[in-house]
């Protein structure tokens, strides 16, 4: 995402619609994650007295204990967030985490006393919570947007010093849990810790849905035939490594490609008919950026 140029508000009008034909699908993902993460806050977490976390962890404690909208705390506090890494933070991350939180914080007010449905069973209701909250966070994170909060702390505190993103944000959220305690109780901490745990299983399975691909080497005695058949029967491409057999010393091709699970399965078949002596190895690939995959204009 490029800086939008001062100028007159007819030349500023017209470079956001370019920039919304560049990365539209960004924006309807961002939109839409944002919608699901607020349903997910204002029906499935405040109404069971559940804590969050991150900055929306924050907000909700704030609503139980001064009776504020969530709304508020989040957009103020990611205001600062922003304002306080926005020397470290790409320009495309802080301008779709900028619309990402005003879009979270309208939809907040606008869930605010809606009818929400109501369950007996609180375990179901935190897991459901979880699974809702982690599908809108995995569908933002995808198109490389954020909704705010530790993502800010954390991606600026990683380029200035080098911080581990995973270890400082299970921190940052086993305090937050801790502090709900004081106010929610154990048992409700409890809970909160239940959705959390399901928030980041969801949120991860969410993004290797998308990304999901095998990485897979094949020794075989036919190696033109086999690059053949990946290029031209399965449409993708293929890398031939000069490799050499450790107890015979011959000169042994090895052959790489990526390629989705019903690929892999159908060069397995191939293999099977025309050369079963061949030696396959399939491992999962968490994420493949390229021509064929995963854009880096989207990152």
């Amino acid at each position: 995402m490029k800086f939008l140029r001062f100028g007159s508000p007819k030349r500023v009008f017209l470079e956001l619609l370019a920039l919304l034909r560049r990365e539209w699908a960004t924006f309807l993902f961002i939109s839409l994650g944002s919608g699901v993460v607020a349903f997910g806050i204002m029906a499935l977490t405040l109404p069971y007295r559940f804590p969050d976390s991150g900055v929306t962890g924050l907000a909700v404690l704030g609503t139980y204990v001064w009776d504020i909208s969530p709304a508020w705390i989040v957009a103020v506090v990611n205001v600062g967030l922003l304002i306080w890494g926005w020397r470290e933070l790409s320009p495309r991350f802080v301008g779709w985490t900028a619309y990402g939180v005003l879009l979270l914080t309208v939809l907040l007010k606008v869930f605010d006393g809606f009818p929400v449905p109501h369950f007996e069973d609180r375990l179901l209701v935190a897991i459901l919570a979880g699974v809702v909250k982690g599908l809108g966070g995995g569908i933002v994170f995808r198109v490389g947007g954020s909704l705010g909060g530790t993502d800010v702390i954390v991606t600026a505190l990683r380029k200035r010093y080098g911080v581990e993103v995973g270890m400082f944000t299970f921190y940052i959220n086993i305090g937050i849990l801790a502090l709900s305690s004081f106010i929610v109780g154990i048992e409700g901490a409890v809970f909160g810790l239940v959705s959390v745990y399901t928030n980041g299983l969801v949120m991860d399975n969410v993004l290797r849905s998308f990304d999901r691909r095998r990485q897979v080497f094949v020794i075989t005695n036919i190696p033109d035939e086999v690059s053949r058949f990946v290029l031209h029967e399965l449409h993708r491409g293929v890398t031939r490594l000069e490799g050499r057999g450790g107890f015979s010393g011959q000169p042994r091709p090895v052959l790489l490609c990526v390629l989705s699970p019903r690929q892999t399965m159908e060069l397995k078949r191939f293999l099977a008919e025309h050369d079963h002596r061949s030696f396959t190895i399939v491992s999962d690939a968490s994420e493949v950026v390229g021509r064929g995959f995963k854009s880096w204009k989207g990152l």
